[in-house]
């Protein structure tokens, strides 16, 4: 996947699937029309790095031809990252610290490029972008597969009561002489319905053909391709006759202000009691004292969350007592091959920003 982004840069520009898409004399051309230059390195542009984490396959790429100074501070101080936006160029934002006016103003006028190292950009105040005329990049895409894996992870954790199972044996309570002893849904010819079926979505379906389901709903504001919908024998259906119909629901849709907290005690009133919620996609998609109550009286069977709200989860938040719910604090990213291929893509974004050409991954 980072192959065909890093293909498209060369493609664009004529250099090798490796380079940064942009030669030096361009981004020094681009450079040389700001007076706030740094001289005393000699390089046309001054980039921040908002995290001292960000991998350096991404900053060894933007050192090529940039000035690279770095917040270091962990968790993210937000002095120390105001205090170093000023001035800058441009920006990989690292983390999901809010980027909002006050960072914008903070930066200067001068301000050119910025790339979030994510797919999810809830934490940006895109109207506020757009309006300075700033090119903004993210980097969906390149991560579909890890989150994809842990999905289905999830999926068969929450189907399966593994979360249960391990309590059972800390506290003692190994019980299989009974014949009935902790079971699960089938994921085979099971219905599974997306919230959402995108990049992300397709790949968990894809990686779900492998357990023999039985057929895929979605509901998108706009219908996929025929092709898809023939690949993964999926159809388009309403938000109620998903909730009704589906066996497993995956939620992996953006965070807008049509999907805030859509998952409430309505619509778990509408699911089948065996059913199984999985969310990859925003905390907040899902009212969570709803989907607490829904899974303390079993009005559904099972969840499975990699994201909550808020985050981070309180160690006391009464989901954890529960034992029909398994909880991840929010890595369905975290692999070291996806984090770096991130890296990059966000680096890409923001040098191609720099010498005013398209980026790879426009976040609009």
């Amino acid at each position: 996947m980072l192959n065909r982004f890093i293909g498209l840069s060369a493609a664009i520009v004529g250099r090798s699937s490796r380079s940064s898409g942009l030669t030096s004399s361009s981004l020094f051309k681009a450079g040389n029309q700001n007076q706030n230059r740094t001289m005393s390195t000699g390089k046309a542009f001054k980039v921040l790095v908002t995290h001292p984490e960000v991998p350096q396959e991404g900053i060894d790429l933007l050192k090529q031809n940039c000035e690279v100074i770095q917040v270091q501070s962990v968790p993210i101080n937000r002095a120390e990252l105001l205090e170093k936006i000023r001035g800058v160029d441009g920006v990989l934002w690292g983390g999901h610290e809010a980027l909002n006016a006050e960072a914008l103003d903070a930066a200067g006028p001068q301000l050119k490029s910025i790339s979030t190292m994510s797919a999810g950009i809830d934490y940006v105040d895109v109207p506020e972008v757009k309006r300075r005329k700033i090119p903004l990049g993210h980097t969906p895409t390149v991560l579909n597969n890890a989150v994809a894996d842990l999905a289905v992870g999830l999926i068969i954790a929450a189907s399966r009561r593994f979360n249960e199972g391990r309590k059972k044996i800390e506290n003692d309570q190994w019980e299989n002489y009974h014949l009935n002893w902790l079971l699960g849904q089938d994921i085979r010819d099971s219905t599974v319905g997306f919230f959402g079926f995108g990049g992300i979505g397709q790949a968990i379906a894809k990686r779900l053909s492998g357990f023999d389901i039985g057929k895929v709903l979605y509901t998108t504001r706009r219908r996929v391709s025929k092709e898809i919908e023939e690949e993964f024998n999926a159809k388009k259906v309403d938000f109620d006759t998903l909730l009704a119909d589906s066996d497993f629901i995956v939620i992996a849709s953006p965070l807008t202000k049509d999907t805030e907290y859509v998952f409430n005690a309505t619509a778990f009133n509408k699911m089948k009691e065996t059913a199984v919620l999985i969310n990859i996609a925003r905390g907040k998609i899902v009212k969570q004292h709803d989907l607490y109550l829904a899974l303390k009286s079993n009005r559904i069977f099972a969840a499975g969350l990699d994201v909550t709200d808020p985050e981070p989860m309180l160690h006391t938040d009464r989901l954890l007592a529960l034992d029909n719910v398994v909880i991840l604090p929010h890595i369905g990213s975290a692999t070291k091959r996806t984090r770096a291929d991130m890296s990059t893509i966000a680096a890409h974004n923001v040098l191609r920003g720099l010498a005013g050409e398209p980026m790879l991954s426009p976040a609009y």
